[in-house]
């Protein structure tokens, strides 16, 4: 583990949640890169709620953390990838360029563990891919978070806020 992505201030796996999520220690109660964990539980609040930009910014800023070549390296990039590729459907309407993000995705995605983080990886990966063929899959879609599909409070808002 990385010194600077410790935090011991970042929350467990959900209460009563029935899984051990990859990158969550129960031996030691912590989060092999607790920063990214807040990354995704903001990030994923925001998409669920409509904010593809700021989700975009809040995986993108513990992007840099990581090396290229590794899980979580690519775990990030991909979820910015999606986050924009949400951003270019909703707001712009372009879902060739949203196409084009869902296929990179894709890419860093692959080889991810299926619940990366707390995140069902393999219901965004699925997802995605329909999405190619069908991009009304993504009306109302959201991402599954510690077993449920969390939407964002004030302090996600704020903490996008502060990455700018």
């Amino acid at each position: 583990m990385d010194d600077h992505t410790r935090d011991p201030s970042v929350d467990p796996p959900r209460p009563g949640w029935d899984r051990t999520p990859t990158g969550w220690n129960p031996e030691t109660g912590e989060w092999d890169h607790a920063t990214l964990r807040r990354a995704v539980v903001h990030g994923v609040r925001l998409y669920n709620s409509g904010a593809f930009h700021e989700s975009h910014d809040c995986f993108e800023s513990e992007w840099y953390n990581y090396g290229s070549g590794t899980t979580e390296s690519a775990f990030a990039h991909g979820m910015v990838q999606v986050a924009a590729g949400a951003y270019k459907h909703f707001d712009f309407e372009n879902d060739d360029g949203m196409r084009s993000l869902f296929e990179t995705a894709l890419q860093y995605l692959h080889g991810v563990p299926n619940d990366y983080y707390g995140v069902d990886v393999l219901d965004v990966r699925t997802t995605l891919t329909n999405a190619l063929d069908d991009p009304t899959v993504l009306d109302g879609w959201q991402i599954e978070l510690d077993g449920r599909r969390p939407k964002a409070g004030p302090e996600e808002y704020e903490h996008a806020e502060r990455l700018e």
